[in-house]
């Protein structure tokens, strides 16, 4: 006897008032990213001499083309978030759409996904760049409490 294996997907119902709050709640974590980005610019730019460092530019090169790239996503995320969040109407209008709302909720999953993924790799990028400083300026003050002995 053969089994069959069935791929089961469950799917939870989102309520519009649900999708709007997640797209919200997106907009919001996403703006602060952006700032937080600008941030990030003004910190590496403080450390540029220590980062271009010999021992320290294959790292910091990395995590400074991820920043670059993530600033980008950053944006392409808010523009189309936004997009989003106004196509809600679809769901609210009170006419029968039924491919525009289920076209809507897919994008909207897929939605929840993409932008889970880019927190996630948004935060490995934080962690490197503040232990890369952190190190940098442990080395300095190594280097000062040496020079003054």
């Amino acid at each position: 006897m053969k089994t069959t294996h069935t791929n089961t997907k469950y799917i939870e119902w989102l309520s519009a008032q649900t999708m709007h709050k997640n797209s919200i709640d997106w907009l919001s974590d996403l703006e602060f990213m952006k700032n937080e980005q600008l941030f990030f610019d003004d910190l590496v730019k403080s450390y540029t001499l220590q980062l271009i460092d010999s021992k320290h530019f294959t790292k910091s090169k990395t995590i400074i083309d991820t920043l670059s790239k993530l600033q980008k996503k950053t944006d392409l995320l808010i523009k189309y978030v936004k997009n989003h969040r106004n196509d809600l109407k679809i769901m609210v209008d009170g006419i029968d759409q039924l491919k525009e709302e289920a076209d809507y909720k897919n994008e909207h999953r897929r939605l929840i996904v993409e932008i889970n993924g880019f927190i996630k790799e948004y935060r490995v990028l934080k962690t490197s760049l503040f232990g890369l400083i952190k190190t940098i300026k442990k080395e300095e003050k190594q280097k000062r409490l040496i020079d003054k002995t």
